[in-house]
């Protein structure tokens, strides 16, 4: 099983090396997020709904401290799984208790609400996620599962001009309006077993063509973006498990946009973890978490690498979280599906 484990490690690793030797990572437009692994669904809408508990997130990112208009984001959301039967407590034969996910449906869901600000652009908006699971068996008895999703986002892309100095004349910002709403889609797909994942996800399909409130006529676009996430379970011993995990970003531009989060955490018991990452010609991140009851406590700080660590104080970035489903949940109504 071991060595199972090991090969899948190694196909992501030669993967990763072969894109970084494709380009130099460039920044993008949609918002940045450090901790991806407990958040998956704000990056891939098959997530949603994928360990079979609702979910209240809260993340808040502040990036490059010390610096007037850095980026910023804030979002709340929440999933869930849509199960004829939710996670119960079952009892074994040698007397203990177990808690082991039982016959579900497939149907996951899932929305938040954002604010994200870089400089003078700011975007804020909902997304509303739908995913459809497929059991394809079971590993150590739980599901291998198979997603897809679909997501509707729909947010206000305003310029705030108050304080800038800029040329008058600049036709770039005299020929767009302040203010337009945008909506779009994005899709994803994913494979999770108890050992492993991996995930495709591409967002805004429609490059915001979609827009409402523009009073222009010049052409205007967003870029498309593609995330490409991998990870496996490493058990060390009965306590300690290693989780190395890695994150693929690009654009349109795709060479030139490139970039790559390498990941490695270690848990303990399941109720703690820490973990470092290296964000390809930007930063090393330490991150540190924890479980207690239903809540979950996450804090991650990138250490720039780049010129800008000489006028900054790093980016911090804070997840809370709530997990609901350890009794059970019955959705008799949507058993159809």
């Amino acid at each position: 099983m071991m060595n199972k484990h090991l090969r899948s490690v190694r196909i992501i690793l030669i993967l990763l090396f072969a894109g970084l030797s494709c380009g130099l990572s460039r920044a993008q437009q949609v918002p940045m997020y450090s901790q991806y692994i407990m958040n998956g669904y704000l990056v891939n809408p098959s997530f949603a709904g994928r360990d079979g508990y609702s979910t209240v997130t809260l993340t808040t990112r502040n990036q490059w401290i010390g610096l007037e208009q850095a980026p910023s984001t804030y979002a709340l959301s929440f999933q869930t799984r849509i199960l004829k039967n939710s996670y119960i407590s079952k009892s074994t034969s040698v007397k203990k208790k177990s808690v082991r996910p039982t016959r579900g449906g497939r149907v996951g869901a899932g929305g938040y609400i954002f604010n994200d600000n870089n400089g003078i652009m700011s975007r804020t908006g909902v997304q509303a996620i739908y995913s459809y699971h497929i059991p394809l068996g079971s590993t150590d008895g739980y599901p291998n599962d198979l997603a897809f999703g679909l997501a509707l986002s729909a947010y206000q892309y305003a310029i705030n001009m108050n304080g800038l100095i800029y040329d008058y004349n600049d036709p770039l910002l005299n020929n767009y309006d302040r203010s337009v709403f945008i909506a779009d889609f994005n899709f994803g797909a994913s494979y999770t077993t108890s050992k492993y994942y991996a995930g495709f996800a591409m967002t805004n399909i429609l490059r915001g063509s979609l827009l409402f409130g523009d009073t222009t006529t010049t052409n205007r676009n967003e870029l498309g973006h593609y995330f490409l996430t991998g990870g496996v379970k490493l058990p060390v011993s009965d306590d300690w498990t290693l989780e190395p995990s890695a994150f693929i970003k690009s654009s349109d531009m795709f060479f030139n946009a490139l970039q790559l989060d390498l990941t490695a955490r270690m848990y303990y018991k399941e109720d703690y973890w820490a973990g470092i990452s290296w964000r390809t010609h930007d930063a090393i991140i330490m991150m540190i978490g924890l479980k207690y009851d239903k809540f979950y406590f996450a804090y991650a700080v990138d250490f720039t690498l780049t010129d800008i660590r000489h006028q900054s104080f790093g980016s911090h970035e804070l997840t809370l979280a709530l997990k609901f489903g350890e009794s059970a949940r019955r959705y008799r109504w949507i058993n159809a599906y």
